[in-house]
């Protein structure tokens, strides 16, 4: 009615054909035109229809958004004195009258797919957009490097339609299903639940920095899907879940004496990679025993790298930043100051590294696991360190454990007061080799978002070290609430063992 309206015409003398999806993702309408008078339009309407067009002085009503016209030749033949053409020449007109409505054309039968392939459009190209913290268009897609974009409807096939048989984790962010690609490959697939999905700033970190860094001590991110109001991250499957699960007797494996060793090893490997080969330097900055993830041999990987900050800086050394952490592997220097060093990382590896031992979270019933380690010992004791009632039941009969004394120290070096007196991840990689080469042990075979939580200083003054004892939460500090998997699995509940 607009057309024939605008167009000078006859009410019924236009017609809409053959409306489809062309391979720019523009609806394209076939438009026929019919004269007012006659068979045939003359020289002077035919101007007149085309200015209207070509020249945008039609307006289309508001719900069709901005148009183009492609106008298809319109011969005017001698037998009809040069004003009009035969009826086979009014396809002409049809075919010419091409009116290309962008994203948003408002035809009722098509809406609703049109709806569906603009998100897609804009998911593929500019996924990240409306994330950014400004508000403002100025996202683009992540730069990925060894990861690709996976649909929705690929996933969802993959994964049974998110069938709970291959749920394999869940938590506050959302949960983890297990699928099979096309190829046969198995792949644990995060996927964030409405109304708690990962800030999109540090969704669009991990995807990048897991992307662009490979090594065999971090777990591999196959790709990402942002599609249809979905975030999911697609991984590389870890069947042993996480060093958590294991320590706490929940996974059934029981992790002997130098399969720790091997396991502090390996992690403490895939964090040097991030601190001093990958450019620039990688902080990891939530680095915990939920996040360290163990394959099908037991060998761990180092995940989850929402909350990862890059050193961009190397002259700086640090970055200065909103302090963000896990209670408990939380660098006390760090929180108190703002500066964020690779150093951080070591604390909360040496927390690890007390796991590992006692096998207890970092703070229960109000006590620090530092500092309950701290008080214990005793270097008298060349057997335990007077830890023996602190020490996983599983490993504490072990006849000897080879090492220990030196692992123990080397922890507590990590989880010093002040970042300067802790040794870089390199120099707890060699003394870890170290560990292992003196008894024979070959080293080169070792066999959820983040839980993160803001921990934000008061800016008129210092802020006081976390782990005093007014401090500390009277009840554990537990995951169960935390997204663990960048392999993730839900933790149980109950006390750890003593």
């Amino acid at each position: 009615m607009s057309l024939w309206t605008k167009l000078g015409l006859n009410p019924g003398s236009v017609s809409l054909q053959n409306p489809f999806f062309n391979v720019d993702d523009y609806l394209q309408i076939q438009l026929d035109l019919f004269p007012s008078t006659g068979e045939f339009f003359n020289r002077s309407e035919i101007q007149r229809i085309g200015f209207q067009l070509s020249n945008q002085t039609y307006k289309p009503p508001h719900e069709f958004g901005p148009y183009y016209f492609i106008a298809a030749p319109y011969t005017f033949q001698g037998s009809h004195k040069g004003n009009s053409i035969s009826i086979g020449a009014i396809a002409g007109i049809a075919a010419g009258c091409a009116v290309l409505v962008l994203g948003l054309v408002a035809v009722a039968v098509y809406a609703i797919r049109q709806k569906k392939r603009a998100e897609k459009a804009i998911g593929l190209s500019r996924p990240f957009a409306s994330w950014a913290p400004s508000g403002k268009d100025s996202g683009g897609a992540p730069q990925l490097k060894g990861a690709r974009w996976f649909s929705y409807d690929e996933l969802k096939k993959c994964t049974g339609n998110f069938t709970s048989s291959n749920e394999i984790g869940s938590g506050g962010y959302g949960k983890v299903y297990r699928g099979q690609l096309p190829d046969g490959q198995i792949v644990a697939i995060k996927r964030a639940q409405q109304g708690s999905m990962q800030g999109g700033l540090e969704f669009k970190t991990e995807i990048e920095l897991l992307s662009r860094v490979h090594h065999k001590n971090l777990v591999g991110l196959l790709g990402f899907c942002f599609e249809q109001g979905e975030q999911m991250l697609v991984y590389e499957h870890m069947p042993n879940g996480t060093l958590r699960e294991s320590l706490s007797g929940k996974s059934g494996i029981h992790l002997d004496w130098k399969r720790r060793l091997r396991i502090a090893l390996g992690s403490a490997r895939g964090l040097a990679y991030l601190h001093e080969l990958a450019n620039p330097p990688i902080i990891h900055r939530d680095v915990k025993t939920t996040n360290i993830l163990l394959d099908e041999t037991l060998g761990a990987k180092v995940a989850d790298f929402g909350l990862s900050k890059l050193v961009s800086d190397s002259g700086k050394g640090h970055v200065s930043t909103q302090v963000k952490g896990t209670l408990g592997y939380l660098d006390p220097e760090y929180y108190m100051t703002q500066q964020l060093t690779e150093k951080s990382d070591v604390y909360s590896f040496g927390v690890v590294m007390l796991e590992l031992i006692t096998a207890k979270q970092p703070i229960e019933k109000g006590k620090y696991i530092v500092r309950e380690v701290r008080t214990s010992m005793n270097r008298n004791d060349l057997e335990s360190y007077g830890l023996k009632e602190m020490m996983d039941p599983t490993i504490r009969n072990t006849p000897i454990l080879i090492g220990f004394g030196k692992f123990l120290d080397l922890a507590m070096q990590c989880v010093e007061e002040v970042a300067a007196d802790r040794p870089t991840m390199s120099e707890v990689v060699k003394a870890i080799e170290t560990i292992l080469q003196n008894d024979g042990i070959n080293t080169n075979s070792t066999s959820a978002s983040s839980s993160a939580t803001d921990f934000v200083g008061n800016a008129k003054g210092p802020l006081k070290h976390p782990y005093s004892n007014d401090a500390l939460p009277q009840k554990d500090v537990s995951d169960s609430e935390a997204f663990d998997y960048s392999g993730g699995y839900t933790l149980s509940t109950k006390i750890e063992p003593k």
